[in-house]
């Protein structure tokens, strides 16, 4: 982490806090355009998004040059825009990752930053704020803070009712996140409710089978199982089971095919292949994650729903490179599957699943010698 220095303001300057907004103290020495009010919150900026954005904020915090032309102008206009637009986005997903890694605290600066750069773009009561807000309500209400969450949310929702031009996306991510404070209080009736219509808006955006859909079925499962109502909460992670498995075997078979024709070159064979962002991705480990756990304690005579959670997790980690974690979980997996009576099929997935993995560590293998040898 940079230094920071005591801050000798100007006169008649007043300095905020990045993370509170309160009186500033101290200047970060990296970038010397972002203050705080003393350590704790300094080092907290750094640790969740300051250290990625830092000397991007230098331009957008420092006077703008001398332009010669009204042309020159705009384009310096429309190059902060972007600036502007791209660190909206970063915080966001940022902010976002940590949420579903179950980091409240580390998400709070990050959504923060995303906040204030959305207003800096798009104004006070703009419906772009939104997300935001419910980047905030979510890590508030992670962190225990009830009254906080429901404060944000309640700026959230007088957005929504203000706007016109409000879209079902935004739609569906205040319902979800209205579920998640019901859920905290509780209150499971109101918190179905609203899953409910996250189900509905989400499914208009990106069908009902969709991963990015998957998210509403788990949240109303969990509200199901956390009022011990088992069947209906088992159907419906089933239902978040199968949407993934679907997703994830779509790219293990495509792998698959790809290993019957010439060897691509060694960087596709390296790379990650999920089709996810990083934020999806956190949120398909959690999510299924979850349902593993819950499997593994709920389904013990129903070995072929352990298998295919197992499987889909073990794809998933594949995909992801993860791949000491993966063979663990294909391998639980197949050792089930000699239990079940029409096991072939079954096993022989899996047994593929296995060699790709065997030949992803063989080809990062290989790759780890060349350059080693490359180095000397």
């Amino acid at each position: 982490m940079n230094e920071i220095y005591p801050l000798a303001v100007p006169k008649g300057r007043k300095l905020k806090c990045e993370v509170c907004e309160a009186p500033a103290e101290r200047v970060c020495g990296a970038c010397t355009v972002t203050y705080y009010c003393g350590v704790a919150h300094q080092r907290a900026d750094w640790a969740s998004i300051h250290e990625k954005i830092c000397q991007l904020l230098i331009p957008l915090r420092t006077t703008l040059p001398f332009y010669n032309s009204e042309e020159e102008r705009k384009h310096g206009r429309e190059q902060l825009l972007q600036r502007q637009k791209h660190l909206i986005e970063l915080c966001y997903k940022v902010a976002q990752k940590y949420l579903f890694e179950g980091k409240h605290e580390e998400s709070v600066p990050a959504a923060l930053h995303s906040l204030r750069f959305r207003i800096n773009v798009y104004g006070l009561n703009s419906v772009q704020l939104v997300p935001a807000y419910l980047l905030l309500s979510e890590a508030s209400i992670g962190l225990g803070h009830i009254v906080q969450a429901e404060e944000y949310l309640s700026q959230a929702q007088w957005t929504v009712l203000k706007s016109t031009d409000c879209n079902n996306e935004i739609h569906s991510l205040l319902h979800r996140n209205l579920g998640l404070l019901y859920t905290a209080k509780e209150n499971y009736e109101d918190a179905r409710y609203h899953l409910a219509n996250d189900i509905y808006f989400a499914s208009c955006v990106y069908g009902s089978e969709d991963v990015r859909t998957s998210g509403a079925y788990f949240l109303m499962a969990n509200v199901f199982f956390h009022q011990k109502k088992m069947d209906v909460a088992d159907s419906m992670y089933t239902k978040v089971t199968d949407i993934w498995h679907t997703f994830l075997d779509q790219h293990i078979q495509n792998q698959l095919c790809a290993r019957k024709k010439p060897a691509d070159i060694l960087a596709k064979e390296l790379e990650n292949d999920t089709g996810l962002d990083e934020p999806q991705e956190a949120e398909a480990v959690h999510i299924l994650s979850t349902i593993l756990e819950i499997r593994e304690h709920t389904a013990k005579e129903k070995p072929e729903i352990i298998i295919k959670i197992l499987k889909t997790v073990a794809m998933l980690h594949y995909l992801m490179m993860n791949l000491s974690k993966a063979h663990e979980l294909a391998v639980k997996a197949y050792v089930l599957s000699k239990e079940l009576p029409n096991k072939e099929d079954e096993s022989q997935a899996l047994r593929e699943l296995l060699g790709l993995i065997a030949s992803k560590n063989s080809v990062i293998s290989k790759a780890s010698k060349y350059f080693l040898n490359q180095g000397h």
